[in-house]
């Protein structure tokens, strides 16, 4: 056993303790971090303007301070942006994390001295619970490769700015940069496929013991290193035993990573965003991610229903039920303040409260009112998966055809195949089914003739790989959208329809 190895096993079982007694009492960790945001950001533009001198209580707060999302807040991010102290948080950010939105072009979100541990030691810990869980250590005296975006920060109005994975790679503990991968040279370059070749080049030979990032850029990763050599990742890092991954539900990505592993190794999910990190696995057979609730974020939900309302109903912690969809709030010492990041989950435990993300509040279908959205999608495809088990993909995305050249409107599934159906009508009417037995709405269309069932469009097994090259977007922390409310990414990944 080596040093890291042997000196994470006495601080994993501090950080696990101190993770049950939090999770203990929920409701009072809560109250505790929102007394504590209102108060420090009492003085600044923002708390000015809403009142917080006078909020005594959560229902104060609601009365004074609505929901919006990045472009509802964008004046006062703007005037952070642009170098204004006291805006929504005291003093500063200590850095602005860059990321792209779907409306509001490209978004600077403030991190600051008091929610960078939050984003820091969220990560850490999810790791340390792990080593306590499972006794393995042993990883960490191996090689860590994350594959993030670039390291290298531009400023803007005086503040470090970067990709979130690039921020946080300046702060990987000292005792761990020694062994990480790759190279700082190699992390700062931009073109992913350049990248990802000097990656394999620093890591072909090394002892990897964990791998993390995006389950798809992952993926695009050991399918280069077997064409280098050969042979299955598994094959070429004999000690790997550690995934650590997020951004994306795993399930659809799962048969095709762990057969070009060739082997199960355990995996870690994250839930991590720009806007803070929200929730991390916390055990190896129970279902859903561990909300984090004393880590600077005080949590909003509003039922999934009432989203788009007026005056939606906003809920604590202590009022979630299990099974409801909700758009997710955060409230933060970042200086986000009835701020909604865009995705919507559901609690599959209260002791201690556990989610999963079952969408984004955008990314939905409902051409004719079924409003299909992401969880049941994934769901469906996860099903037919295993009724198919010759089948794997790559990735695939949903769009509704509204008017198609024959026959009814219809959902169209663009999947990229790696491995086919045998019997591809079986496999059709199969997720037809599936996502019929989850959406009522969708099964009442099918069933009254409005909407035919669903039409599956093959791709090249690259067709992502290419379409995101095309965008600009290829690797890093982006992702495909699940599904879409019109054609556009359709229309975009038509030229990559697989040829009979």
């Amino acid at each position: 056993m080596g040093i890291r190895s042997f000196a994470a096993r006495p601080l994993a079982s501090f950080i696990a303790s101190q993770t049950k007694k939090w999770s203990l009492d929920p409701i009072g960790s809560q109250q505790k971090i929102f007394t504590e945001i209102i108060q420090k950001a009492a003085r600044t533009s923002f708390g000015g303007d809403h009142g917080f001198l006078d909020i005594q209580d959560t229902d104060d707060f609601r009365k004074q301070v609505p929901i919006k999302d990045y472009e509802g807040l964008k004046s006062y991010f703007d005037r952070v942006a642009h170098g204004e102290a006291n805006v929504l948080w005291p003093g500063k950010p200590s850095y602005l994390a860059k990321t792209s939105g779907t409306t509001s072009g490209t978004k600077y979100i403030p991190i600051t001295r008091d929610s960078l541990p939050n984003h820091i030691n969220s990560a850490r810990n999810a790791l340390l619970q792990y080593v306590h869980r499972t006794g393995n250590s042993g990883f960490l005296d191996g090689n860590l490769i994350f594959l993030s975006g670039s390291p290298e920060l531009s400023e803007k109005g005086g503040i470090p700015t970067g990709r979130l994975s690039g921020i946080v790679n300046h702060h990987v503990p000292g005792y761990l940069r020694s062994n990480q991968k790759p190279s700082y040279q190699t992390n700062c370059i931009e073109d992913w496929e350049e990248k990802l070749e000097r990656i394999i080049d620093e890591t072909l030979k090394a002892k990897m013991t964990l791998i993390s990032g995006i389950p798809p850029w992952v993926q695009m990763y050991f399918d280069r290193i077997q064409e280098r050599t050969g042979k299955k990742a598994g094959e070429v890092f004999p000690d790997f035993s550690v995934f650590v991954y997020g951004g994306v539900n795993y399930a659809p990505y799962r048969n095709k990573l762990e057969d070009s592993i060739g082997r199960k190794v355990d995996a870690i999910e994250l839930y991590p965003a720009s806007e803070g990190f929200i929730a991390y696995q916390d055990g190896e057979e129970t279902e859903g991610l561990l909300l984090l609730l004393n880590s600077g974020i005080f949590f909003e939900f509003i039922p999934a229903e009432e989203y788009f309302n007026e005056q939606p109903t906003r809920l604590g912690i202590e009022a979630v039920e299990l099974g409801k969809n909700y758009a997710l709030i955060i409230n933060s010492n970042a200086g986000l303040w009835g701020y909604s990041i865009g995705d919507t989950v559901k609690f599959v435990s209260k002791n201690p409260y556990r989610l999963v993300v079952s969408g984004r509040i955008k990314h939905f279908i409902s051409a004719f009112g079924e409003h299909v959205i992401g969880e049941e999608v994934e769901r469906a495809m996860a099903a037919a998966l295993k009724k198919f088990p010759e089948v794997v993909i790559s990735e695939f995305t949903v769009a509704p055809q509204v008017t198609p050249e024959s026959g009814l409107p219809h959902h169209e599934w663009l999947i990229a195949f790696t491995g086919k159906p045998h019997d591809q009508e079986a496999f059709r009417l199969t997720l037809d089914q599936e996502l019929r037995s989850l959406n009522i709405y969708y099964d009442d269309l099918i069933t009254g003739n409005i909407l035919r069932s669903l039409v599956v469009t093959p791709l090249q097994q690259d067709a992502f790989i290419q379409y995101m090259k095309a965008k600009g977007k290829l690797g890093g922390q982006n992702k495909v959208p699940r599904l879409s409310n019109d054609r556009k990414i359709a229309f975009d990944l038509s030229p990559y329809t697989e040829k009979n």
